[in-house]
């Protein structure tokens, strides 16, 4: 290779490397979670895209239930039915937040799906498009592209949202902000596993968890019972 290519194969590589780096950093932007109080309801800011912590349930509860998870884990998905049972039950006792937590390299259309729960929730119907798509987990996993994206518009129309508004609001920054805030709340407490649950701050035991995946939902209502006995 002459000296002049070599000098234009190289700048080539150099722009896009710098072109990976910056997408990177757009798509998965970092975020700053030193201070924040990741055992407490969360605000809306400019470190979150200014979308608040999704609360299920009594928000000024003593006790607080958190989830870790991802949209597209088949044991979030098996652990949804029960979840939202409890939940349900102890909705005027208990605070339920949803955290995104996508572990992409394994579930590739996990993140665009918590785009889908987020974009809901900026038309007010956050908890809908969450349950719809635990529900509908089978029919969108595989999905692609297009597809993929119509299947989740096809969503926001099942639920009366504005389709325009939820197909900008899945690609914009701001949902992408949200996402990226939740995984680095989950990755500050060493969350490495979906889903992972915290009651009042401390994780639920390996035990617990697997109860709760595998179809219990009584594990979970007595812990809900012990924390607000206490």
């Amino acid at each position: 290779m002459g000296k002049v290519r070599w000098i234009i194969f190289s700048a080539v590589i150099v722009l896009v490397l710098g072109g990976l780096v910056i997408y990177s950093h757009v798509s998965n932007p970092s975020i700053d979670v030193s201070s924040v109080d990741t055992n407490s309801i969360i605000s809306a800011s400019a470190q979150n895209g200014q979308i608040a912590d999704h609360v299920f349930g009594k928000a000024d509860s003593k006790v607080v239930f958190v989830e870790y998870g991802d949209f597209q884990c088949p044991s979030c998905g098996g652990a949804y039915a029960q979840v939202k049972a409890a939940t349900e039950q102890y909705q005027d006792k208990v605070a339920f937040i949803f955290r995104n937590f996508p572990l992409t390299t394994i579930h590739p259309n996990a993140r665009v799906a918590a785009a889908a729960a987020e974009a809901a929730g900026l038309q007010g119907k956050y908890w809908e498009m969450h349950n719809l798509l635990y529900e509908s987990q089978s029919a969108w996993e595989t999905l692609t592209g297009d597809q993929r994206t119509a299947e989740f518009v096809g969503y926001a129309g099942q639920l009366s949202l504005d389709e325009a508004k939820f197909k900008t609001d899945l690609a914009s920054a701001v949902v992408n902000k949200k996402i990226s805030f939740d995984q680095a709340l989950g990755k500050k407490i060493g969350v490495d596993a979906t889903p992972t649950f915290y009651l009042n701050g401390k994780q639920l035991s390996s035990t617990d968890s697997g109860q709760i995946v595998q179809g219990s939902t009584s594990v979970l209502t007595g812990l809900f019972d012990k924390a607000l006995a206490n």
